[in-house]
């Protein structure tokens, strides 16, 4: 049995290491429960707890609990900057593009700077939505702030830009 006791730094450790565990191996509901008994239980929560429950939850399409979670995550007053990304890969995963962009959204309300691992995440949302103009604008604003691309906005710009030439979006 996990010792996850509020006074045992042990059990914080195991704590983490199980809750991140679950998040890898896609069992969602498993890390929710150790997530719910953490707090019930009163282990001091940081962002990589939530963030391993929202990715698991993204990984199979569950992004209601994604967005569940990432809620519980803010209204506790955690530092939100990373869980954005896994947020949005989630509402991606699951065919929500339209709730991505609103999260991606809330990083410029919140005046956090997206950086490309965000623009990705909304970009391959809009991919899989087959939302070829808003994921060209994200390219384009990626541009206008001088985000620096790596390797994955390589090739999502590949596939959206010969997909949306296709589609009549890039006639000039």
């Amino acid at each position: 049995m996990l010792d996850i006791g509020r006074g045992s730094r042990e059990g914080a450790v195991s704590f983490e290491v199980s809750i991140k565990k679950c998040g890898r191996t896609k069992q969602w509901s498993a890390a929710l429960r150790l997530l719910r008994e953490g707090i019930r239980l009163g282990v001091q929560l940081v962002p990589s707890h939530y963030v391993a429950i929202v990715s698991a939850c993204g990984k199979i399409g569950q992004w209601q609990h994604a967005l569940s979670v990432l809620s519980e995550m803010w209204e506790a007053k955690l530092e939100p900057d990373v869980s954005y990304n896994a947020g949005i890969g989630a509402c991606g995963k699951g065919g929500q593009w339209q709730r991505a962009l609103a999260l991606l959204g809330e990083v410029r309300q919140a005046q956090l700077e997206p950086d490309a691992i965000i623009y990705n995440a909304g970009i391959s949302a809009c991919e899989r939505g087959e939302q070829w103009q808003p994921a060209l604008a994200l390219l384009s604003e990626m541009q206008e702030a001088k985000v620096e691309p790596d390797s994955a906005t390589a090739v999502g710009s590949a596939r959206v830009r010969r997909t949306s030439s296709g589609s009549g979006l890039l006639r000039c």
